[in-house]
């Protein structure tokens, strides 16, 4: 039986040694191309990157300390490796599109409010002097950090100097990521932080607010007194830079950010906007009424305000003020913004989750919406762009077509209507 086992193997291993072969081959290919672009990446640090960095203000010495180790990490996402065939374009349009309600689980955002409440009271003195500063009501101080970081608890595990450098040399936004990646090697430079410290995402955003690099150098606050601005462990650095950020982008002193609203039927919600904004006391006048059935606040009625309709009539409806575009500066999300809104209200005030539901409306590939949008540009609507997202531009072109085709207006995309 041995014998008769030996002849099969010694039969058989002209072919396992071409399997073998087969399989070897291809990965010797792929470590010498790694190895080539390895190389081609040292010479880009040296003979590209270090003169603009000198020209920068940026030292040797720092620039040593920061790169001289730093390898890439090629299990980044979108990357682009030269010599390497071109990354395959994410197929973003054939994702699907869901109702907004699922981005406001009530557990998830029942459990930030409570932590963020807690903090917000342990933290009172220091976001009252923050407020007084930068006039950012700390409720929405608290939201931003509870969102971007969980309240400093979130795994930030990466080195920034990695991220950054390997998506300088070889990503599909190579420009983004070298200009980030410059402004990180200034922050050493200034002494803020050593380049071990630098910890940030998988997309080079850093510290418990989630600044790039260059958002670091423009907004973060030395607010503890200790001579630098740390984001990544100082909770009034982090509290205050939140603030001064938003400031910085506009804030307005005294308002909120919105108010959940009812608008009447006889009223078309293709009024969506801000360049189609109108006092809040002309909207109330136009029969808009806040969900509570509370008057507005007295000091917002001649202030300007804004419709918006994430779901169309299918969901919460509101008026918000210009803070409400402040809020999408840190993130240009309808529903990101809704989200801090909210979480804020819930910190400071114990409110709820928003009075109207979000209807499940099913969901449909994005790349139907991109048809449905394109379909509109051709009719002569700005869209705002076919990318498969229904933002406030393809919203109120829904509204729109819908009235003009006497249709019920609904302001928001669904399969029946694609069809």
């Amino acid at each position: 039986m041995i014998r008769y086992l030996v002849r099969i193997i010694r039969a058989c291993l002209p072919a396992l040694t071409a399997l073998c072969l087969a399989a070897w081959i291809p990965h010797a290919a792929s470590a010498q191309s790694r190895a080539a672009v390895e190389r081609q990446y040292q010479q880009w640090l040296e003979r590209d990157l270090w003169p603009e960095a000198r020209q920068a203000g940026v030292s040797r010495r720092t620039f040593d300390r920061a790169l001289a180790s730093v390898d890439l990490n090629w299990k980044l996402p979108d990357l682009a490796p030269p010599g390497f065939p071109a990354p395959k374009k994410r197929a973003q349009s054939q994702a699907e599109f869901r109702s907004p309600g699922a981005y406001f689980a009530e557990k998830r955002m029942r459990s930030l409010a409570s932590t963020g409440a807690a903090l917000a009271r342990r933290h009172a003195a220091t976001l009252a002097a923050i407020e007084r500063k930068w006039g950012v009501p700390a409720g929405i101080i608290v939201a931003i950090w509870g969102r971007e970081s969980g309240y400093g608890s979130a795994s930030i595990p990466h080195s920034a100097f990695e991220v950054l450098a390997t998506k300088a040399f070889m990503s599909t936004r190579p420009e983004l990521f070298r200009k980030e990646l410059l402004a990180a090697l200034r922050i050493v430079e200034k002494g803020h932080v050593t380049p071990a410290q630098m910890k940030s995402s998988w997309a080079g955003a850093m510290g418990q607010p989630q600044f790039l690099p260059s958002s670091y150098l423009e907004h973060a606050v030395d607010f503890d007194g200790d001579g630098r601005a740390d984001i990544w462990n100082s909770v009034p650095d982090t509290l205050a830079s939140i603030a001064n950020y938003l400031a910085r982008k506009g804030w307005v002193r005294g308002r909120d950010w919105g108010f959940e609203v009812v608008i009447p039927e006889r009223m078309s919600c293709a009024f969506e906007g801000m360049d189609r904004s109108r006092t809040i006391a002309q909207w109330t006048e136009a029969g808009i009424i806040r969900i509570s059935g509370r008057p507005f606040p007295a000091h917002e009625r001649q202030a300007s305000g804004m419709m918006l309709v994430p779901a169309g009539i299918y969901g919460p409806q509101f008026i918000v003020t210009p803070n409400f575009y402040v809020i999408k500066e840190y993130n240009n999300s309808d529903l990101y913004a809704l989200f801090i809104g909210n979480l804020a209200d819930r910190i400071s005030y114990g409110s709820g989750g928003f009075v109207t539901s979000w209807q499940n409306l099913g969901a449909m590939l994005r790349s139907d919406i991109a048809t449905l949008q394109r379909s509109l540009e051709k009719a002569g609507y700005d869209v705002g762009g076919a990318d498969g997202l229904p933002g406030y531009k393809t919203r109120r072109s829904i509204g729109e077509w819908q009235e003009k085709n006497g249709k019920r207006q609904t302001c928001f995309p669904t399969a029946q209507m694609l069809r």
